[in-house]
């Protein structure tokens, strides 16, 4: 049976990303990039897809954590005669000068595994067993002196260890029996080494985890948050960055595919794209903690990617050149025998107007943050972005698309897409009044145009039936993303009738702390699971309408949800509190940053009130 999706951790060098299981076995890992074919995917099918596993005679428990202000793993095995710490890090190499623009630190597509007894003696083995381009092409295993090389076409990795692995069916093992105080090591190299110096013993191995160390350690002492979530806040800019691709600055949704948000159901997306809302929510989070360097990639990123200056802008982009097509991997079973598990994303091919605003609002975060004194490249015909975006929004101001949730069913006029439109004309008008280029006249007709967007949404979208502003016009139907809105001022938080929506969404989409997307018809099967974002929306909410106690609590079982290293997927099952769909998920952890920030923010103006009464539905 498939490990819980919460049994994963993650570790990465911002050019792939690696999941390693409780049990140290690493199930998932794309190489050289996070888009391309995995060739582990145990984590998808256990008999069909590869891994990299650590096996000890006599386990008997393990414990692990990231060490601190760092994304390498540390696991510790405790078996009947001993105990052993393993390390799992990706090398990542800073340059000696920061450049202005592109990557701050160099991959090796290396992945190093450091393993120490600490006490008595330990035995097992590393046991090495890729399946390229997902469990499609045939590989045979070559033995070498004192390595394995793993080829399949153009793909290949290179076995080496501390104890030589020798070839043994299919897979590449390395033997080990330590006493107290010995070392020894693994390592994974994609392709052939170049010019990066290989690594040939443990000491070489070790400089490499400690160099990574450091520059994980740096990164992190950036981080302007200082509150009383910290660790979590942290934890999740972590993350955040290990989503990033820096040779081209991109920003993907989660780092897997194929993982059901339904079970059962045919829910089973690819998210190692990049999503222009995804990725703006992303670039505001950052430069909220400090990261303004991180946002400015991005934006390195969209203007290489789409040199049209927003007259063209796209809802989804593939990280280095165009997007794949969406394709269904028949041949494996999937997480739970939940299949078939996708690759690639049909939603490139859909309309969702509420990009303007994401991206407006990313761009207006950003400048503000650099006192509208961005690099050149950013600044370059800036008034004509903003013309140019602008003009997208009011074209699409009466056209109804599948908004925020992607639904596979007819598109409507979505309450949390006009909102959005009004936060692009909001903004551009906030940018235009700080930047040379733009007429009076314009800045004062996006004005106008917002506010009578505002006030058709929030007639058309009120549902007295419900007390309840709904999720698209003249519709019967909450919509969790009504949260988001209010979040980004497109409704006013202390508004009688927000409280009223926030109390029927507890009421019908609620489970506890945790909320639905929606309850309606999407063109999917199966039933998914409470969305993990917008449990963190609520709390954003509640914090917004003063009651700050309330959210502080619910902030706090929220983020106790998280795996024992402090991870979110996407969803989490109501019934069960198992993680569902792709992991690591970026949305999720955006959204616990901007929740905590916002907590921190409303305690500072109201407080902490002894007592709280939440508001009644308007319709009671």
């Amino acid at each position: 049976m498939s490990k819980p999706i919460s049994d994963y951790a993650i570790i990465g060098d911002t050019h792939a990303n690696a999941l390693v299981a409780r049990d140290g076995s690493i199930d998932w890992l794309c190489w050289p990039r996070h888009d391309s074919p995995a060739l582990f995917l145990k984590i998808l099918d256990e008999e069909r897809g590869g891994s990299c596993s650590i096996v000890f005679e006599g386990v008997e428990r393990t414990a692990r954590r990231y060490l601190p202000e760092t994304n390498v793993l540390e696991t510790t095995f405790e078996t009947a005669t001993g105990r052993a710490v393993l390390l799992d890090v990706m090398p990542v190499n800073p340059p000696a000068t920061e450049p202005d623009e592109g990557p701050d630190g160099e991959g090796e597509s290396r992945l190093l595994r450091l393993l120490t007894c600490v006490s008595g003696r330990v035995s097992g083995a590393f046991r090495v067993r890729p399946t390229f381009d997902y469990a499609r092409r045939a590989c045979e295993p070559v033995q070498e002196a004192h390595w394995v090389l793993f080829e399949a076409g153009e793909q290949r990795v290179r076995v080496s260890a501390g104890h030589d692995p020798r070839v043994e069916d299919d897979a590449a093992v390395s033997r080990f029996a330590l006493e107290a105080g010995e070392s020894t090591y693994l390592v994974l190299t994609h392709g052939e080494d170049d010019e990066s110096a290989g690594v040939d013993d443990f000491a070489g191995a070790r400089m490499r985890a400690e160099a990574t160390v450091d520059y994980w350690r740096r990164w992190s002492a950036r981080c302007t948050y200082q509150g009383p979530y910290r660790d979590a806040v942290l934890r999740s800019a972590l993350c955040l960055k290990l989503l990033t691709y820096s040779p081209t600055g991109a920003i993907i949704a989660a780092a897997t595919a194929g993982l059901p948000e339904a079970v059962p159901g045919n829910r089973n997306y690819d998210y190692r794209f990049t999503w222009m809302r995804d990725a703006t929510f992303t670039v505001t989070a950052f430069v909220m903690l400090g990261y303004v360097r991180e946002a400015s990639e991005f934006l390195r990123f969209l203007r290489e990617a789409d040199g049209s200056f927003g007259r063209h802008t796209r809802l989804l982009y593939g990280i280095n050149g165009p997007m794949p097509p969406e394709e269904a991997l028949t041949h494996l079973s999937g997480w739970r025998g939940v299949g078939p598990a996708l690759i690639g994303n049909a939603a490139e091919h859909q309309d969702q107007h509420d990009i303007y605003g994401e991206l407006v609002r990313a761009l207006c975060v950003f400048l503000e943050a650099v006192r509208y004194d961005p690099p050149e490249k950013v600044n370059d015909r800036l008034p004509e972005v903003l013309d140019n975006l602008t003009r997208r929004a009011l074209a699409a101001r009466d056209v109804a698309d599948h908004g925020i949730w992607e639904l596979r069913t007819a598109p409507r006029q979505q309450l949390h897409t006009k909102a959005m439109i009004w936060v692009a004309l909001k903004d551009a008008a906030r940018i235009g009044r700080n930047i040379r280029g733009v007429a009076p006249g314009t800045i004062e007709a996006w004005e106008r145009e917002a506010d009578a967007l505002k006030a058709e949404y929030l007639d058309r979208c009120w549902n007295p039936r419900k007390g309840a502003f709904v999720g698209a016009y003249d519709s019967e139907h909450l919509d969790a993303a009504v949260l988001r809105a209010v979040l980004f001022g497109a409704i006013d938080p202390q508004d009688p009738r927000t409280l009223s929506t926030l109390a029927a969404i507890e009421d019908e989409l609620g489970d506890g702390d945790l909320i639905y997307r929606y309850r309606m018809e999407d063109g999917l099967d199966g039933d998914e699971a409470t969305f993990t974002a917008c449990a963190f929306w609520r709390v954003g909410c509640l914090a917004l309408a003063g009651r700050t106690r309330e959210a502080t609590a619910a902030f706090e079982r929220l983020i106790a949800r998280g795996n024992d290293v402090g991870l979110f997927a996407e969803e989490i099952d109501a019934a069960s509190g198992e993680q569902r769909g792709n992991t690591l998920q970026g949305f999720s952890h955006m959204a616990l940053i901007n929740a905590a920030l916002r907590l921190q923010s409303c305690i500072d103006r109201y407080g902490l009130p002894d007592e709280e009464e939440p508001p009644r539905r308007a319709a009671e």
